[in-house]
């Protein structure tokens, strides 16, 4: 459900909610704003509350939006608090769906979007140490990481590997003069 095209900042995107959702997202957005780890920045991203790795601290991204660590949403049947962090970290999704069952509630996820009503159908204690887990600069490092991953990151990396042609060509003249 995307907000109305006003609403730009994410206590405008609550303000948008009903009553009961606003609650709802209110409650997480703080749980989140208490545990995000410096070097991270709320915002509204794809139509979400979202925390972020601004664009003027790292504009390199391949879509030139921030690179989203966090994202929080009210959708038609259900909210969404999306942990990018257990989609790239095998260690943090077994953690997740540890903490979900070690607090006898059930875990309905996506990729990364974990589905819930209320803020009482989460561990918010363990969502909360997730989320302080990981830095903003472990988190471009891991970035970083997945891009070389893509084909676009291997022809980079070959690129850069690779020898260029005048460095070749000056091997050749030099292996010439010594014959």
């Amino acid at each position: 459900m995307k907000p109305p095209s006003n609403v730009k900042t994410p206590a405008q995107y609550i303000a948008s909610l009903p009553a009961d959702r606003a609650k709802t997202i209110a409650t997480v957005r703080a749980l989140v704003n208490k545990h995000i780890p410096r070097g991270y920045d709320e915002c509204l991203v794809w139509g979400t509350i979202g925390w972020t790795i601004p664009l003027s601290r790292y504009p390199d991204t391949y879509n030139k939006q921030p690179i989203c660590y966090v994202a929080l949403s009210s959708q038609k049947n259900y909210c969404s608090l999306y942990l990018m962090g257990a989609f790239w970290s095998a260690s943090q999704l077994e953690q997740l769906k540890a903490a979900f069952k070690a607090a006898g509630k059930k875990l309905d996820m996506g990729k990364c979007c974990v589905h819930f009503e209320s803020p009482d159908d989460l561990p918010l204690e363990a969502i909360g140490k997730l989320i302080s887990a990981i830095s903003s600069e472990k988190w471009i490092e891991m970035y970083e990481q997945s891009r070389l991953m893509t084909k676009a990151g291997q022809a980079q990396m070959a690129k850069q590997t690779a020898p260029s042609a005048s460095k070749v060509a000056a091997k050749r003249v030099d292996t010439k003069r010594r014959r």
